[in-house]
């Protein structure tokens, strides 16, 4: 097994993104594996690790097709029902809690 290049961290070679670098120029890994990293060192703590793709074996990412679209959406207003009264909270439903704010503290609501 090969060990993956190290760089200092604003010191990689060109030709090497990461996935969010990738990402904004409106391309994806496609399959590859991560070619390089990049370590930023910290005080007290293990160094913060990136992990670099080659740019010339990307692919364009894969274009949003309508079922994509209608899944996320599903997907996205499931994260938003309470599973405890069954509404749309208008926000993701934090996970600590795993229902919405009123159902989880009854007793702190405000009545008129």
């Amino acid at each position: 097994m090969a060990t993956l290049p190290v760089y200092r961290w604003h010191l990689a070679p060109d030709g090497y993104a990461t996935r969010r670098q990738l990402r904004a120029r409106n391309l994806r890994p496609g399959g590859q594996g991560v070619a390089a990293q990049l370590e930023r060192p910290r005080r007290r703590r293990g160094p913060l690790v990136a992990y670099l793709y080659r740019v010339d074996l990307a692919k364009p990412v894969r274009p949003m097709t309508p079922a994509r679209r209608a899944a996320l959406a599903k997907a996205n207003a499931a994260r938003r029902t309470c599973p405890e009264c069954r509404r749309d909270a208008g926000y993701v439903i934090p996970a600590s809690l795993g229902m919405c704010v009123p159902c989880a503290y009854p007793e702190e609501q405000c009545h008129p």
